[in-house]
């Protein structure tokens, strides 16, 4: 299931605040600066760092 846009809009990194791409093959939410993806399960991201894996 895909991301609604405003959501990805107001959603960032929870490490350094910055930028989050969106890649729906993967279901994941990725931070370009810390090299951290974070995955979505279900809808829903789940934006906590120790759920993160490396890019």
């Amino acid at each position: 299931m895909p991301l609604a846009p405003q959501l990805l809009e107001i959603l960032v990194c929870p490490k350094c605040k910055g930028p989050l791409e969106y890649n729906e093959a993967e279901d994941a939410l990725t931070c370009q600066r810390d090299k951290l993806k974070y995955p979505v399960r279900d809808g829903i991201p789940i934006m906590l760092i120790d759920e993160a894996t490396p890019v």
